[in-house]
């Protein structure tokens, strides 16, 4: 297959998921196999020093390797070896499932620019988010949002989305921590981005170690950007 002949890509920020990156990936390639749709996988791997490589191209994915430490690094510098029309990004934990991307392609297909997945809406499965995310951080950060950028975005942190390549490529993100999931939304608003939301269900990570996110300093980061964009609009 040519690349100019793909139409989707979805790209998984890695660091040491070989627990559970190949389940991610047979789901996409399970999905992906009743659609007709042509599509790449593509891992970022951050760093990785267990297997998550290996485990990558035994199961067909194409792994790119990403120095820069950071979650929005790893996702910039992956997106930029994307070929497809369409992105999709999620987590490689397993908290989502990935045979579970119909609504995403629906609306992207409709025209819509950004497709944001909502776990407030879809459901949290218990023990999935701890409760300071849940009741907290999330709702807060998230309500900011749309308070500054003028958007009905209930989950501005969701690691499953999806956009097009051209929309991406005119925001033009440049986080490179946990914030680039805030900077995605608000930029896509900033530049009058049609977007969309959809419920996805968020389940316990499946890796059973402690998150890469950090709360306090990782919220601060986001709360910070999203009033430095603000205030570089106004």
């Amino acid at each position: 297959m040519k690349t100019t002949d793909i139409e989707y890509s979805i790209i998984l920020p890695c660091l040491n998921e070989e627990k559970t990156l190949g389940i991610c990936i047979r789901k996409i390639h399970q999905f992906f196999s009743n659609t007709g749709l042509t599509y790449e996988i593509i891992v970022a791997d951050n760093g990785s020093t267990d297997n998550s490589a290996l485990v990558a191209k035994n199961n067909r994915a194409d792994v790119i390797q990403v120095s820069q430490k950071g979650y929005g690094s790893a996702l910039r510098h992956g997106i930029e070896h994307c070929n497809g029309k369409y992105i999709i990004m999620g987590d490689a934990d397993d908290s989502y499932n990935f045979l579970e991307l119909s609504l995403f392609i629906e609306r992207l297909q409709a025209g819509y620019d950004m497709v944001m997945g909502n776990r407030f809406a879809g459901g949290i499965t218990k023990g999935a988010m701890p409760w300071l995310h849940r009741y907290v951080g999330n709702p807060f950060l998230s309500s900011l949002g749309r308070f500054l950028f003028k958007n009905n975005i209930g989950d501005f942190h969701c690691g499953l989305r999806a956009f097009t390549k051209k929309c991406y490529n005119i925001i033009n993100p440049q986080c490179n921590g946990m914030e680039f999931a805030s900077e995605l939304v608000a930029l896509a608003s900033i530049h009058q981005m049609r977007i969309c939301e959809i419920p996805v269900t968020l389940y316990p990570d499946g890796r059973k170690r402690r998150p890469h996110l950090r709360s306090w300093r990782d919220g601060f980061r986001h709360m910070v950007l999203l009033y430095s964009l603000y205030l570089l609009r106004n």
